[in-house]
C-alpha cells in the first residue's frame, strides 16, 4: 500500500479510515463534486456495465465513499443496493491506495475475508477496484468489479479500469462544470430579478412621489364660478416625471376672477421648483395689480432675483375676468411668450367661429430683464368659450408625422358643436387619445365658457382637477348639469 494508508506513530485509526486530516481534504472534495443521494445517471450506468462486459464478471459498480458508508453511484449486476456500510469495507482499503487493488481470493485476504459481500449470500470471491482520483490527489471512490469466484488479471486488465476510473472522473468534473454554470446561471436570473424587483419598487417610489409633488402644484380643486363653466385637464407624459405645465383659477374679491396657465422649461424637480414659485407669485401679485402685465412684470423679477431657479424660464398666459354689463364676463389676457389662446362661438350661420387671442408682442417670462408683456381685452358673451393650453398640445403628432400646431388646433376647434367648456375639454382629450404617439410631452388645458342659461352659486359645480398619467381618463369639469 502507498504512504496514505500509514498512520502516524500512536495516531490510532479505524481500519479502511485515512488519518483524520486526509480524510475530511478527501471529504471537502467528495462533497464539493456534490454528487451523494443523486438520481441514477446514464453516464456512470454505462461505465459499470462496460467494466462488466470488458472483464467478463457478474457485478460491476461505481462507488464514492462517504464518511460513514459505501454510496453506490452506479451499480451492474445486483438490484436493490444503494449503500453499504464502510468499515470493514473494500472499497474503503481500495481508497487508500494509488494505484488498483486486486484481491485474486477474498477468502485467503485477512481485510476481505470479514466483508459481508464475501460471508453473505452473494458470497464474492474476486475483487478488483481502481480509486477515482481527483487532480489534486484526493481519492473520491472507486471502479470495481467482483466475481463470485476466484481468478487472475493482468497488468492491462488493471491499466483499464484505472482508465475506467478516469472516465468517471472525467464524467464527474463534466457534471460538476455543469451544475457551476447552472448555479451562476441560476445566480445571475435571481441577481436579475432581485434588480428588476428593486427597478420596480424604486418605479412605483419615484411614480408616487412625482404624483404626490405634481398633486401639490396644482389646485385640488377648480372653484365654483357664478356664470362660468370651468374644466381642466392635466396629463404628464410620463407618470415618473414631474410635468412642468401649471394652471389655476381663483377669486380676486369682489366678482372679479384670476385665470392662469403656462408651461415651464423643463421637468422634474428643478421644474418643480419654478412651477411652484411661478404659481404662488402669480397668486400674490395678482392681488396686488389689476394689470395682468404688471402680474407677469412680477412674475420675471422673481424668477430673475431667486438663483435656485437658475437659467428656468416660462411661458405663461394671465387673465381676469369680471361679470359685464348685460351678461357675460370682460376677459383682460396677457401673454408671456405662450401660444395663442382660442376663443370660440356661434356664428352667424351657426357654424363654429375660431379667434386667437394673442396679444401683439409678450416675451419669456423669467428670460431677460425688463421684458415686455402684452395685454387684450375682449367679451366672453353667453354661448362663448374660451381654450388655453400648453404646446404638448400643439406639437403632438399626426398619423403623418406632421404636428398638429396651431392650425390643425384651430381646423379641430371649427368642427366642435359646441363652445361649452366640458364638452371642448372631452373633445380635445379624445383627439390626444386617438393620436399613435400620444402628446409626447405634458398637456395642461383649461377651458372657460359662458352658458346661455345663467349659472348662479347655488348651482355652480365644483371639480377636482386631476393630474392624469394617461390620456384615457376624463376631463376634469364644473358644470350646470351637475
Amino acid at each position: 500500500m502507498s504512504g496514505a494508508s500509514e498512520a502516524s506513530p500512536g495516531e490510532p485509526r479505524l481500519r479502511g479510515v485515512p488519518p483524520a486530516g486526509v480524510e475530511a481534504a478527501r471529504m471537502e472534495a467528495v462533497r464539493r463534486y456534490d454528487i451523494l443521494d443523486t438520481p441514477p445517471d446514464g453516464a456512470f450506468d454505462r461505465v459499470a456495465a462496460m467494466a462488466a462486459r470488458l472483464f467478463d464478471v457478474p457485478i460491476a459498480s461505481v462507488t464514492i465513499v462517504d464518511a460513514d458508508r459505501i454510496w453506490f453511484k452506479a451499480i451492474h449486476g445486483l438490484e436493490g443496493v444503494a449503500q453499504i456500510g464502510r468499515d470493514p469495507g473494500l472499497c474503503g482499503s481500495a481508497i487508500l491506495r494509488d494505484d488498483t487493488l486486486v484481491i485474486p481470493d477474498t477468502l485467503t485476504d485477512p481485510t476481505a475475508c470479514t466483508n459481508p459481500l464475501v460471508t453473505g449470500p452473494l458470497g464474492v470471491r474476486f475483487y478488483a477496484a481502481a480509486p477515482i482520483i481527483t487532480a489534486d490527489g484526493h481519492r473520491l471512490g472507486t471502479v470495481n468489479i467482483l466475481d463470485t469466484k476466484p481468478r487472475l488479471i493482468t497488468e492491462a486488465d488493471t491499466a483499464t479500469l484505472a482508465d475506467l476510473a478516469a472516465v468517471v472522473l472525467d464524467a464527474m468534473e463534466l457534471r460538476l462544470s455543469g451544475l457551476r454554470l447552472l448555479r451562476e446561471e441560476q445566480a445571475r436570473r435571481k441577481a436579475q430579478e432581485e434588480a428588476r424587483a428593486r427597478a420596480e419598487r424604486d418605479t412605483e417610489a419615484i411614480t408616487a412621489f412625482a404624483t404626490t409633488l405634481q398633486r401639490t402644484l396644482l389646485p385640488p380643486a377648480l372653484p365654483a364660478v357664478p356664470g362660468l363653466e370651468l374644466a381642466c385637464h392635466y396629463q404628464t407624459d410620463s407618470p415618473r416625471d414631474v410635468g412642468g405645465d401649471f394652471y389655476d383659477v381663483f377669486s380676486l374679491g369682489g366678482q372679479r376672477w384670476a385665470f392662469f396657465l403656462g408651461d415651464v422649461c423643463g421637468k422634474g424637480a428643478e421644474a418643480a421648483a419654478v412651477t411652484s414659485l411661478t404659481r404662488y407669485t402669480l397668486r400674490a401679485a395678482a392681488q396686488h395689480h389689476d394689470d395682468p402685465t404688471e402680474v407677469l412684470d412680477t412674475l420675471n423679477s422673481a424668477l430673475l432675483l431667486d438663483p435656485s431657479m437658475g437659467s428656468r424660464y416660462c411661458t405663461c398666459v394671465f387673465g381676469t375676468l369680471q361679470p359685464a354689463p348685460g351678461g357675460g364676463f370682460t376677459v383682460t389676457v396677457a401673454t408671456g411668450g405662450h401660444p395663442p389662446a382660442f376663443h370660440i362661438q356661434h356664428g352667424d350661420d351657426g357654424a363654429m367661429v375660431v379667434n386667437r387671442v394673442r396679444p401683439k408682442g409678450g416675451m419669456l417670462v423669467g428670460a431677460l430683464e425688463g421684458a415686455q408683456f402684452a395685454s387684450h381685452t375682449f367679451h366672453l358673451a353667453p354661448g362663448h368659450g374660451l381654450l388655453l393650453y400648453t404646446d404638448g398640445l400643439t406639437e403632438a403628432r399626426l398619423p403623418d408625422g406632421t404636428m398638429l400646431g396651431e392650425e390643425g388646433l384651430a381646423a379641430f376647434l371649427t368642427a366642435r358643436t359646441t363652445p361649452d367648456a366640458g364638452r371642448l375639454i372631452e373633445d380635445t382629450i379624445a383627439l390626444i387619445t386617438d393620436l399613435p404617439a400620444g402628446p409626447g410631452d405634458d398637456v395642461a388645458l383649461l377651458a372657460i365658457s359662458v352658458p346661455l342659461t345663467p349659472v348662479t352659486e347655488q348651482t355652480a359645480a365644483v371639480s377636482t382637477a386631476r393630474a392624469l398619467a394617461t390620456p384615457a381618463t376624463g376631463a376634469a369639469r364644473a358644470d350646470q348639469e351637475h
